[in-house]
């Protein structure tokens, strides 16, 4: 019994030792406190953390610094009245704690080749064309984040997840024009979370991304 005591005292020692050696490896830190986090990406855990490389650079599109305008404009800090705009580490908390719970959903409003191409851990891909209250989908795409349909089409979002959509970056339109079209068809403000800086910052601070394709070009 003794011995069976020490070894789970043992085991618990060598748990602790292998996260603080963990912990220790990076020096490149998310904060001070996060070294890293796990996320479930399309059924396999993903660990986010930042390129340990200190010498590295950016070197594909997203190191541009001049893109056609239009399109390609910087656009407000603000998506849209009551819509709270979040940076990487509230990103990262909404990770940690609305999608983890079930609460909330990572959206990446981009077209589906640039899903799949390279993305952030833990996001689903929504594309920003189907959020219009005209396109048939929407529907169903209301419903599967919790939304209920009452008499007359009307829509109740009480027990509706909370959206945090991005794009491409500061330059990048889809995401607004995502928030532009739940807010149109009454989703609340205070379910909706703008991530402006979106993939180019976010691969800027060499935060882990994902993909499945080949690249597409910016």
């Amino acid at each position: 019994m003794k011995s069976s005591v020490k070894m789970a005292a043992l085991a618990a020692l060598f748990t602790g030792l292998a996260f603080s050696l963990s912990a220790l490896a990076n020096e490149v830190n998310i904060t001070k406190d996060i070294p890293y986090l796990d996320v479930a990406h399309k059924g396999t855990t993903v660990r986010i953390q930042r390129i340990q490389d200190k010498e590295n650079r950016l070197i594909d599109d997203f190191a541009k610094t001049s893109r056609p305008c239009p399109p390609f404009c910087i656009h407000p800090i603000s998506a849209g009245p009551g819509v709270e705009t979040l940076g990487e580490l509230e990103v990262i908390h909404f990770l940690m704690n609305e999608v983890k719970d079930g609460k909330g959903v990572l959206v990446d409003a981009r077209m589906p080749e640039w899903y799949e191409a390279e993305t952030i851990p833990g996001a689903i891909n929504i594309p920003f064309v189907i959020f219009s209250k005209n396109n048939p989908y929407l529907e169903k795409i209301l419903l599967a984040m919790g939304a209920t349909q009452g008499p007359g089409g009307t829509w109740n979002y009480d027990n509706a997840r909370t959206l945090t959509l991005f794009c491409n970056g500061p330059w990048c339109d889809q995401s607004p024009r995502a928030i532009q079209g739940l807010m149109e068809v009454g989703y609340p403000a205070s379910k909706l979370k703008y991530y402006r800086d979106g993939m180019n910052l976010w691969r800027l601070l060499g935060l882990t991304t994902v993909a499945s394709k080949k690249p597409v070009s910016q």
